[in-house]
């Protein structure tokens, strides 16, 4: 099974997953530049004190699971509100979706157990599955 289909496996077995705006969001959450993108997410799990975790998707060994609560501590109320109203959803949804979604997005965006040197490389690998997921 490759990494498409992967993502969109996880996504289609969730409550919010069948829904391709809930994978959008989490790209454009991976791709933010006003937070750093994909290594400026990776910190904050690192200072919420999850590195353990968020360093278990970036490697090519076993996924670490992570609870609604620890997306939410890290993330914060008015990102997942945000999140949530864009996709019509409640908080405590949003943050059970991210925590089955985002360990499998952020692995797969780093199939080498390195966050991409390149921020260009992160930007076709995104354009990649989004034109995979969307046509």
């Amino acid at each position: 099974m490759g990494l498409f289909d992967q993502v969109l496996g996880a996504l289609s077995g969730h409550p919010a997953g069948g829904n391709n705006a809930l994978l959008e969001s989490v790209l454009q959450l991976v791709n933010n530049p006003k937070t750093g993108g994909l290594g400026g997410l990776v910190q904050s799990f690192e200072r919420g004190g999850l590195g353990n975790i968020v360093n278990s998707w970036v490697s090519t060994g076993q996924n670490l699971p992570i609870s609604p609560e620890q997306i939410q501590s890290v993330l914060g109320n008015p990102v997942l509100q945000g999140l949530a109203e864009k996709l019509g959803i409640s908080s405590e949804k949003i943050a059970d979706s991210l925590a089955t979604v985002l360990p499998q997005v952020v692995d797969h965006l780093t199939p080498n157990g390195q966050l991409p040197q390149n921020d260009a490389l992160l930007s076709q690998g995104l354009d990649l599955l989004k034109g995979k997921l969307f046509g």
